[in-house]
């Protein structure tokens, strides 16, 4: 692929593929036999301390907390040619990186930012997080978990969902209510956790993919020390939409999907040629390109915003919104273009398990970091300046609503 570099982005670029094919080769393709959780955690701990060393982690971060003081641009070549490599990565190394950190960094004292960055680049800790609940997930202002001062402690008694990888998690980002009597919003407040607490127990839930990435994580009451508060009492909530916004913000690594589905239709044979023939298959695919194009370009400008250290735009909803639209289609598309990949054995065909698989793994990504829904309403309200949807429970004490 050939990128419109300048000659200081095209020596970096350069610099990086010189890097990655000495200290990534073994990742050059994918494994002989997958890997297990245990040792995508465990690789993925080398992998970022690896790049922390050779100060990759985070590229636009401090040097100080082992980052490379960089440009927003040099990030975006690095991740360009990191996913040309089959990683062991996943939401327990990008939960600290990209969610906890700059939330302590932004609302956190110094202190804790230099307690947490360092171990957490050097892979010595990962990220779990601790905000959805049975009653609280789309409308995550309605969460209930109850975090009690006494002292210098906080007491936290209540019950978590959806928490990616919290099994294999060293630390959490937890949002808990501390003022029941305050508006949902007002009550809330924002600590760390170290899953080792007693009383603290995550449970692993099967999927429909049939792994288990996702947990149920209940907390009886867990001793938590002020110290391990970020913000203020009551500010939970300003801190929990830094971290959703850094979760949507920056390119999807999902660029170069429509280019395989291109592939996929040119070896896929129909009567008379293959499914790249046809007029109607080649609209399709431009339409997915489309959307794909736009997703990427629009993250590299909101990356652009955040490395100037401007705070993190409610338009990041786009992305995630748009992303998860178009990976679904484009998943289905595969589907379809490889007859139904997955549903049927085929020897011939290695790979229609792994298209199956993600099938069936974008269905929940829809939901998974903001409904489509509550994206939407998002975008309206804070983007386009429309009129707020009626709230019922809007300055209503959080224990005056209604059950």
């Amino acid at each position: 692929m050939d990128f419109n570099d300048s000659p200081q982005e095209a020596a970096f670029r350069a610099e990086v593929r010189a890097w990655m094919a000495k200290n990534a080769a073994e990742y050059a393709s994918p494994p002989a036999t997958p890997w297990s959780e245990a040792q995508i955690v465990a690789l993925g701990r080398k992998w970022l301390k690896r790049k922390a060393d050779a100060g990759y982690a985070t590229i636009t971060w401090p040097k100080a907390v082992g980052g490379r003081g960089g440009t927003a641009m040099e990030e975006v070549i690095f991740r360009q040619e990191e996913r040309k490599y089959v990683l062991p990565d996943g939401p327990f190394l990008s939960i600290g990186v990209n969610m906890a950190c700059p939330a302590i960094r932004r609302h956190g004292s110094p202190e804790q930012y230099q307690r947490f960055a360092p171990l957490t680049l050097s892979g010595d800790i990962v990220w779990c997080q601790l905000f959805s609940e049975p009653a609280a997930g789309s409308d995550l202002g309605g969460v209930r978990t109850r975090a009690v001062r006494e002292g210098d402690n906080w007491i936290v008694n209540g019950q978590k969902v959806w928490n990616s990888w919290a099994h294999h998690a060293d630390w959490a980002i937890l949002l808990a209510r501390t003022d029941p009597g305050a508006p949902k919003h007002k009550g809330l407040t924002f600590f760390v956790l170290d899953m080792r607490t007693p009383g603290v127990e995550a449970r692993p839930i099967r999927q429909i993919t049939g792994r288990t990435d996702f947990n149920e994580t209940f907390l009886s009451d867990v001793v938590i020390p002020d110290s391990c508060r970020i913000g203020e009492v009551g500010e939970g909530w300003a801190v929990a939409m830094t971290v959703l916004m850094n979760e949507r913000a920056g390119p999807r690594d999902k660029d170069g999907l429509v280019l395989r589905l291109i592939e996929r239709a040119r070896s896929a044979e129909r009567p008379g040629g293959t499914a790249l023939d046809s007029a109607q298959v080649r609209t399709t695919l431009a339409r997915l390109y489309a959307e794909e194009q736009g997703v990427k370009y629009f993250g590299y400008r909101l990356l652009t915003s955040l490395s100037k250290g401007e705070p993190p735009s409610p338009a990041v909803a786009m992305i995630k919104l748009t992303q998860t639209h178009y990976a679904q289609l484009a998943n289905a598309y595969a589907m379809d273009l490889d007859d139904f990949a997955g549903l049927f054995e085929t020897p011939e065909r290695p790979h229609q398990d792994q298209i199956f698989f993600e099938y069936l793994y974008q269905q929940g990504l829809r939901i998974a970091g903001g409904a489509d829904e509550v994206l939407r309403n998002q975008i309206a309200e804070r983007v386009l300046g429309m009129p707020q949807e009626m709230r019922a429970d809007k300055d209503v004490p959080f224990d005056q609503i209604p059950r």
